[in-house]
């Protein structure tokens, strides 16, 4: 018997309702997966910066007790200190080469000379891989490579950016301070004294995890240097700390004889190194 028009039409409706069944759920599945796969990618992304956020607060605690231990010591010739550096994710630096500073006075006539060059050292810690960019931003200081003013740190810990990302960078710039006192054979005597913190003789090192460290301060330096003037009114000292130079005012007190300055530069020899086991 002949199938009619509307059998067939019965028939047709059918099989494409069946098949629009599974298709629906191929697509749902489908986009349940993606959704997923997509939730589950930034999960990671967000546990992993959350991890790397953690780190690096952890690294930036560290590099400060490390900063603290130094200056406790500076100024005691023998005293040590330990610090456990905590593992990171990043590599810390013990870099003694590093850190050029250049001290020279002027009075802007008669005296004119150089009284310090050498490097004093500093630490680097990499920070873990990031990709926040950092301007600098200092922990403790700031940019300038020299001090005079009371209270103001010896220290410049900054984050910056280095060449192969974000780093702590820990290092000391000059402080002067500077006193008249009374006279010598008729003249002024104008005594100032500058601060320098030297890591310089301390073990290269460059190692990731968590490492023990020893701080000491070996020894401590006094350079001094005088000159006579018979004019000056103010001396500037003037610090070239790898490559940036900054300088600082000192008055200068004389009478009709003129002005005897003793410079002296006081200097804290610290050691960093990997505290034995």
């Amino acid at each position: 018997m002949p199938i009619s028009k509307k059998t067939k039409f019965i028939r047709i409706s059918k099989s494409k309702s069946a098949l629009a069944l599974p298709i629906t759920y191929l697509i749902l599945f489908v986009s349940t997966m993606l959704l997923i796969s997509v939730t589950y990618v930034f999960a990671v992304q967000q546990v992993t910066d959350l991890k790397q956020s953690f780190q690096n607060v952890t690294a930036k605690q560290d590099i400060t007790s490390l900063n603290n231990d130094i200056l406790s010591v500076c100024s005691q010739p023998g005293s040590a200190a330990t610090l456990d550096f905590r593992d990171s994710g990043g590599q810390l630096n013990i870099e003694p080469t590093s850190n050029s500073l250049a001290l020279t006075i002027s009075d802007g006539s008669g005296i004119n000379a150089e009284i310090f060059n050498s490097t004093t050292g500093q630490v680097v810690y990499d920070l873990s891989a990031s990709t926040t960019t950092y301007a600098d931003f200092y922990l403790d200081g700031d940019s300038s490579t020299i001090t005079n003013q009371s209270g103001a740190s010896l220290s410049q810990l900054c984050i910056a950016s280095g060449f192969q990302g974000p780093q702590i960078q820990l290092g000391y710039r000059p402080a002067v301070t500077y006193v008249s006192a009374g006279d010598e054979n008729g003249k002024v005597v104008n005594d100032i004294r500058i601060y320098i913190v030297n890591l310089n003789s301390s073990t290269p090192l460059s190692l990731h995890g968590e490492l023990p460290l020893q701080i000491s301060c070996s020894s401590a330096q006094l350079i001094t240097e005088s000159f006579q003037t018979s004019q000056s009114e103010n001396l500037a000292v003037i610090s070239q700390l790898s490559g940036v130079v900054d300088s600082v005012s000192v008055p200068i007190s004389s009478s009709s004889a003129g002005a005897t300055i003793n410079v002296e530069i006081v200097i804290s020899n610290i050691l960093v190194e990997e505290a034995a086991s």
